[in-house]
Order: structure tokens, then sequence, then C-alpha cells
């Protein structure tokens, strides 16, 4: 069940563990394979789950030192919001709920790895998906010594059954009742997103049922009126909703709330994985939906047309360093400080109607805006701006083209 090259002998490893019969399995197969014991780490990422009985698992299965994390906050301000400032998407759809968390998962088991004096660090992640990368990658980054399990690419317990008679016969403390009703679908949930994939989300022309979605009503069953919300920034970060101020955790929470109820944030999509393959998975963000549009219309009030262009441009590049697990890595904390500098006009309110899965901008306003109506206006200006200038900056522009063009070069 193991790789007979590895390692038969370790002190101490950390093991990202949620719980459930992967990682109950995950932790006995560490302390037969390597000898070692082990520390259980488990965030609070928001995902909606009671995190007790991760505890008591645990306790159960003789574990001395157990870490259980409220990091909300800290996902959502140091992690998500710093996302959202580069307007991310990857593949033109996916707002990256899943790749953001990994940084900081990895980061904490490096800490506490070096808290306890762990030999390495351990992970529940697939042999075929973006996690294992994501976790190593960002692991690495921040400990270069650090040794990293990954049972997925070592055992061969490579089915649900194999799994459940592995923790039948070593007195595993699972719910079998529970597992063998388990949701078809591989599922990962936080704050920004709730995902979905494997099951009959493997036939890409097969449309998902509706009792798959967790967090959303269906924009055919979402209310008749629209529900209208201002959320307010500072230096790009969302800090208020209707005036309320709100810290970052529970800012993207009631915006999934309060999009979720309007139908908002679905997303069905064929991606390409970092490792090669093609996958098809369906995500819910309704909030992250909700803060995107927002964050956009204010900064097409308050950035220049310069920094607006690029920020787009360096965007695509951004969102793959997110998917791909570099989070940590130079380029993306040079893109970081770039689009920051951009920010710290973005400042101001932003009106919207939410209404049966369309988030609508119904208006925004900035002390910093650049939108100068004396300008813009189609009435008369009072000489705000001479339109004869247009016609010698068109022939400049032109230039090119006409030469062009008399060369034989067009038609």
């Amino acid at each position: 069940m193991s790789n007979p090259a590895a390692p038969k002998k370790l002190g101490k490893v950390v093991l990202a563990y949620s719980g459930g019969l992967d990682t109950s399995v995950i932790l006995k197969w560490l302390e037969e394979t390597y000898d070692c014991e082990v520390v259980t780490f488990t965030a609070d990422l928001g995902q909606g789950e009671e995190l007790d009985p991760a505890r008591e698992k645990a306790e159960k299965m003789g574990v001395k030192e157990i870490y259980i994390d409220d990091l909300r906050e800290t996902f959502v301000r140091d992690y998500v919001f710093p996302m959202f400032r580069a307007n991310a998407i990857y593949e033109g759809e996916y707002l990256l709920g899943t790749s953001i968390a990994r940084p900081l998962i990895a980061k904490r088991l490096v800490d506490i790895a070096r808290e306890t004096g762990a030999d390495a660090v351990a992970h529940g992640a697939t042999g075929k998906g973006n996690d294992q990368v994501r976790f190593e990658l960002n692991a690495y980054a921040l400990n270069p010594d650090i040794q990293v399990i990954a049972p997925w690419r070592e055992w061969d317990l490579n089915s649900r059954e194999k799994l459940m008679n592995y923790a039948e016969s070593r007195d595993i403390p699972v719910d079998f009742a529970a597992a063998g009703k388990k949701s078809p679908y591989s599922m990962d949930a936080n704050l920004l997103h709730i995902s979905y994939e494997g099951g009959n989300l493997e036939d890409p022309w097969w449309e998902p049922e509706e009792e798959m979605w967790r967090w959303s009503v269906s924009p055919e069953r979402a209310p008749d009126e629209a529900t209208e919300i201002v959320i307010g920034f500072e230096k790009g970060d969302p800090v208020s909703i209707n005036g309320e101020k709100l810290s970052p955790a529970e800012l993207l929470l009631k915006l999934n709330q309060l999009g979720g109820a309007n139908g908002i944030g679905r997303l069905d999509m064929v991606e390409n994985r970092y490792v090669g393959m093609k996958s098809r998975g369906c995500y819910e963000t309704p909030g992250g939906t909700i803060l995107l549009k927002a964050r956009r219309a204010l900064e097409s009030l308050t950035l220049d047309r310069g920094e607006a262009h690029m920020k787009d441009e360096l965007m695509p590049k951004y969102a793959e360093l997110v998917y791909n697990g570099y989070w940590f890595a130079p380029e993306r904390e040079m893109l970081q400080k770039a689009i920051d500098a951009t920010q710290d006009n973005v400042n101001g309110d932003v009106r919207l109607r939410l209404y049966k899965g369309n988030v609508i901008v119904a208006g925004r306003q900035s002390d910093n805006s650049l939108f100068d109506p004396a300008i813009a206006t189609f009435e008369d200006d009072a000489g705000a701006y001479d339109q004869r200038d247009a016609e010698g900056f068109i022939k400049l522009n032109a230039l090119r083209l006409r030469i062009s063009a008399k060369a034989g070069r067009r038609g």
C-alpha cells in the first residue's frame, strides 16, 4: 500500500485534516506507513460545517496535538480581497474560489510543522488534480526543505470501497451509513465559493440537477422584485453594505446570502487543469460575482484609462498564477504591488440591483472620480472641449493607415 522507496519512519507529520473518510484513513495510514506521530490541522475558512466532530474524531484516534484554526477573516482580508483587486478570473469565468484557499492552508501547515517540530506535512489531494500542485508549490516556497507526503500518489486505496474497508478493519471512527449516502460530487467550500466535481458532471453534456446546488436558488425561482444594495469601497476593498461597516468575512458572508437568494453566482465550466487534463466543474460564488461587478463599476470611474487597461492586460497572468499555485512566487508578489498601486483612489459607493441571476449596476459615485460632466456632456460645454482639436488627432492617427492604403496594401 505504500511506496517501497519511501522512508518508513518519521518523527511527526502535520496533516491537513477534515475529519471525513479520506483524511481519517490518511491519518491512520501515515502512522502505519511512516511509524510517526500525526498532528492534525483543520482550517475554518467559512465552509459552514461544524468543526467539533473533526476534533472528536482526532481525539478518538489518539492524536495529541490538534489544531483547529478560525481563519475566516485572514482568508478574506489577506487572500480574497488582494486577489479581487486584480479582478482576477481564470479562463474568462472562474473566480478562483478553491485556488485562493490553498496558499493559506499550506502556510498554516508549514507554520504548524515549525511550531511542533514536525518532519513533514501531508495532504489529501489526489494525483490527478490541481490541489496537490498548489499545496506543495506554496509549501516549498515557504520552507524549501519541508517534506511533503501525498498518500494518493503512494497507496493503492484508489476507490471508496477500499477506503471504507480500510477504515472498518482498523476501527477508524467513520459514520459508515453517512459515508454510504455521501453526495456523488467532490465538493469544496469556503467563504468565497462552493465547488462540485465528479459524478455525473464528468459528462460535459449532462446538466446538473437542481438539488446539487447548495447556496443559491435558480434564477427562475428567485424573487420577482429586485434587491437593491449599496457597497462602499476604500482603497479597492469593500467595507460596507448599505452604510453598515462590516469586517471582510462578515461582508462576504452577507453578499453570499443576498446573491444566493437572488439566483446569482452559478457557473458550469470545463477548465484546463495545470496538470494537463480538462475538467468539468460547477461553482457557486454569489458574493464574489457581486463584488467583481461592483469593483469594475467603481474602477471605471476612478482609474485612469492607462491604469485600467494595463490592469486588464495583467489580469489573465495573475489569475493563472493563482490557479496554478504560485501565490508566494515573486512574480505574483510583483504583480500584486503593481495592482495595489492603482487602488489608492478606488474609493466610493456602487449601487446595485440583484435580480434573477443578474447583477445590475444602477449607479456609482466617488470623491476620486475622473468623470468630468463638463467635458463629457452632449450639451453646450462652455468651451471645456474644443471639438476642432479632434481633426488633427484623427489625421495623425490615420497617417500610417493612409500610407499603407496608398501603397496598395488594402483591398
